[in-house]
């Protein structure tokens, strides 16, 4: 497995009239955190397009417990649990603040496509070979799948704090 952790402050103009971050904007936060990941692994999405790959979201899914507020520090943690699959890779994310609080959960499951013909194409191999450190034989067994959705719904309550 391979977590990576960024930390965003919540600007002003991210937040709706209630004062809580506008549901939109976690998207880009995943964003931000997937692609500051990859730097860390020595993976730039601008090379990676230069050689003709693009990596589009095949599936977003957010799940909001608490909501984060103007000025938070939040802390989004990105996990790799599953190795990429053929031509996709499950992300999933983690929200905190700074109390560690867990704010917001979420996924992606982005797919590999070639940028002249849009049709998915396999992990590219110098990708693949910089994951593959980061999982054992057993997480490389299971077929590569979301996560289930979750059973218990966040209490209203908790965006009244």
């Amino acid at each position: 497995m391979y977590s990576s952790d960024t930390q965003i402050r919540v600007r002003y103009a991210e937040t709706d009239q209630m004062g809580y971050v506008y549901h939109g904007n976690y998207a880009a936060y995943f964003e931000v955190c997937r692609t500051e990941a990859f730097r860390q692994l020595g993976i730039s999405y601008k090379a990676l397009e230069a050689d003709g790959v693009g990596m589009p979201v095949g599936e977003l899914r957010t799940r909001f417990r608490r909501p984060a507020r103007y000025d938070d520090l939040l802390t989004v943690r990105l996990l790799l649990k599953q190795p990429a699959e053929g031509s996709r890779i499950l992300f999933e994310y983690e929200i905190y603040n700074e109390a560690q609080d867990l704010l917001t959960e979420g996924h992606t499951l982005m797919v590999f496509v070639s940028m002249t013909t849009g049709r998915p194409v396999p992990i590219p191999k110098d990708i693949a070979a910089k994951l593959a450190p980061y999982f054992t034989d057993d997480e490389t067994a299971g077929p590569l799948t979301p996560p289930k959705a979750p059973t218990d719904a966040p209490a209203p309550a908790a965006f009244l704090k």
